[in-house]
């Protein structure tokens, strides 16, 4: 039913929770498969090797720099990821702490309970993992559970299919395009959004859980139901 003021002119529902919501802290995030840790000096190395195995550099083509051209060129941007409070940044790590990829939050609007994750780059040994769609779950239950924001966002070049693919699957909901939004790498990108509100995180929270419990998965680590089934 449609909220009317003393005017007669439809309003939007009050909101409920407490705003602003907290600023995410630089704190690590654990599962069994993946931990996910604030980026440090230490990690850059790690990473360098693995995003090394995509020798064709694939995985960059819709980031906004890289891949890497060395070393050194890898721990200028570290420095600056490092050094960066939004996007606020994290490697993502296997349980003996190798990195195998990076994400953040970011676009961080504590004031209307709005926060995005992106700048997410995954090694080929993480693509495609249970341990890849862990992550992706830590980082969103501690946006609504633990920090109470109420808009998650994934946003992602219009031609980066695998990206709107993933974002589907993870029960993201496809809003629409922004043409010509930015400029990367000297090419126009239309940047196309998707979101999660809070009202639908305890459904897709517990999907999650479901999909990510060990015995959704057989004795060679493949899955028994997909997540986008469930």
């Amino acid at each position: 039913m449609t909220r009317t003021n003393d005017a007669g002119q439809p309003v939007g529902s009050p909101v409920t929770g407490r705003f602003p919501c907290a600023r995410p802290a630089r704190a690590p995030l654990a599962g069994p498969r993946v931990r996910l840790e604030p980026l440090r000096t230490d990690h850059t190395e790690g990473l360098f090797a693995a995003f090394a195995e995509d020798s064709e550099g694939r995985g960059w083509t819709y980031l906004p720099r890289g891949p890497f051209a060395d070393l050194a060129d890898a721990h200028s941007w570290a420095a600056d990821a490092i050094a960066s409070e939004d996007p606020l940044y994290f490697a993502i790590c296997a349980p003996d702490g190798t990195p195998l990829g990076f994400c953040s939050y970011l676009r961080i609007d504590p004031a209307n309970g709005v926060i995005e994750v992106g700048f997410i780059h995954m090694s080929p040994r993480l693509q495609r993992t249970a341990a890849a769609t862990e992550a992706m779950f830590l980082m969103m239950a501690r946006a609504f559970d633990a920090l109470g924001y109420r808009r998650y966002e994934w946003k992602c070049d219009a031609l980066n299919m695998p990206s709107r693919g993933a974002a589907q699957r993870l029960g993201f909901s496809y809003e629409g395009t922004f043409r010509q939004a930015t400029i990367v790498k000297e090419r126009n990108r239309d940047t196309a959004w998707f979101s999660v509100i809070d009202s639908e995180w305890p459904e897709l929270k517990a999907r999650f859980e479901h999909w990510l419990d060990p015995d959704n998965f057989d004795a060679d680590g493949g899955q028994i139901a997909a997540l986008g089934k469930l």
